[in-house]
Formats: structure tokens, sequence, C-alpha cells
């Protein structure tokens, strides 16, 4: 899981919105939508990034498609020491 969550969040392009994102729902579960408007973001970047996060285990929805509300994953929360160290990476 280490690896993976390096490389999400750092090894592609996207990485420094998908810190955001996982950032953002770290403080408060939200769905895309809140999202893009909380980071400034377009709706279809938010769904992409968040599809990626999903696909990697890094976070996932509870609730319908457009109303889904998306949380980090039980095992992102168990690597928290490592998503925090790539956040002051990033920074």
């Amino acid at each position: 899981m280490e690896a993976v969550l390096w490389y999400v969040l750092t090894s592609t392009r996207g990485g420094a919105n998908r810190i955001r994102i996982l950032r953002a729902l770290d403080d408060r579960p939200r769905n895309a939508n809140r999202l893009a408007e909380t980071l400034d973001l377009d709706y279809k970047t938010v769904r992409h990034h968040l599809d990626v996060l999903e696909e990697n285990d890094i976070v996932t929805d509870s609730g319908d498609d457009y109303g889904a509300v998306y949380l980090p994953t039980d095992r992102t929360r168990k690597y928290w020491d490592t998503v925090e160290e790539i956040m002051e990476t990033a920074e």
C-alpha cells in the first residue's frame, strides 16, 4: 500500500490534485460536487481523480452515483503516517 500511495500521490501528473482531494476528505467526507467547489476545480477533473483514488483503494464512496460521499478507506487510514509524509514532501 505504501508504494501505491507514493505512486498515485506523487509519481503521476495529477498527484498534487489527488493530495488536495485526500486532504479535503480527511477533513470531512463529501461528494464530488462539494470537492469541486471547495478546491476550485472542474467537476470532471475531480471525478477523474476520485476514480483513480478509488481504483487504487485509497478512497471509497457511500451512496448513489451523483450524491456519493467519499472518504479515505480503512486501508488508507492504516497507512496515514505515509500519507502525511507524502503531503509534507509535496508542500
